[in-house]
């Protein structure tokens, strides 16, 4: 009879940890409990999400003329597309449901509102202009990110099990956060352009802003996106890491603040999902700038004030 072969591996003993070493991550209260859980509330009325203008706008007639030229008329104001859309967007409504949505609202509050049809709300979606709502700061810290949005293939338990398709096809969202959390600059690309290209139009959208501070992982660290500085920033990080340590030019620097981006990424797919729906580039863009307007307005509301537990 043979011998069973003998492995050359080393294994290690079990040790079973204390609960208190098991992790060393710190726990975190929330302070304003009362008024966070009360902005919570307030993102599932409808009342939250009509702003100013919407109702006096349609109570001017069923038919508004924005402009005239030759062939078919504007019927609808841009603010009232915006609307639409942006409800449909937040209740996760297609456009044939959100036409309904809000004219079923229209019906409950007793309001005469013509409501765009969903062909409509298609077509418009396309050159719509949505102003992104930002505060007025007298300094900026820009902390850079992107991340993926899938427009149409498999699933992730079909790309576990079997491998993805050829027509598995996403595109690449990048934006600009302030350290608070709040969105100043939003870009939506291919999935073939890099950060550091799509950085610098983040910040040159931020033209009114005193940037004080850019922060950014290491897809940015690239010799074009410092504009042709005399000093480059990367030669003062490597310097000093040299003489610390990088634990300690991360702590010294802020580099950790990306994870306030990181955290915005994860709010954006947790509330609205990790899909766009629209198929055209144009809407796809504003769908994007659509989910980071009601993100910043549910910022606006109220978000939680915690402190480390020690």
């Amino acid at each position: 009879m043979r011998k069973p072969k003998q492995s050359n591996k080393i294994t290690k003993p079990f040790i079973r940890k204390n609960k208190r070493e098991k992790s060393n991550k710190k726990n975190y209260k929330v302070r304003n409990w009362k008024e966070y859980n009360e902005s919570l509330v307030q993102r599932g009325s409808i009342e939250f999400w009509i702003e100013k203008g919407i109702a006096e706008v349609q109570r001017k007639g069923d038919t508004i003329i924005i402009r005239k030229k030759r062939g078919g008329q504007k019927q609808y104001d841009d603010s009232v597309i915006e609307f639409c859309r942006l409800v449909g967007k937040v209740f996760h409504q297609r456009l044939r449901q959100t036409e309904e949505f809000v004219r079923s609202i229209s019906t409950q509050a007793q309001l005469d509102l013509k409501v765009p049809d969903y062909s409509t709300l298609c077509r418009r979606g396309v050159c719509l202009q949505v102003q992104l709502p930002k505060q007025q700061k007298e300094k900026v810290i820009a902390i850079l990110d992107s991340t993926g949005l899938k427009v149409y293939g498999e699933g992730e338990w079909k790309v576990r099990k079997h491998g993805y398709a050829k027509h598995r096809t996403w595109m690449k969202a990048h934006i600009s956060i302030d350290a608070d959390g709040e969105i100043r600059a939003v870009k939506l690309t291919d999935n073939s352009i890099d950060d550091a290209h799509a950085g610098k139009t983040l910040l040159a959208q931020q033209t009114t802003d005193k940037i004080e501070q850019v922060v950014g992982d290491g897809a940015y660290d690239k010799k074009d996106f410092y504009q042709n500085r005399e000093k480059h920033p990367r030669d003062e990080n490597l310097r000093m890491i040299r003489k610390t340590t990088r634990k300690r030019w991360k702590m010294d620097s802020g580099y950790h603040k990306r994870s306030k981006v990181e955290t915005t990424m994860f709010r954006t797919k947790t509330i609205f999902g990790e899909k766009l729906y629209s198929r055209s580039i144009g809407n796809q863009r504003t769908e994007m700038m659509r989910m980071a307007k009601a993100l910043n307005l549910m910022l606006y509301n109220g978000m939680p004030n915690s402190y480390c537990v020690t």
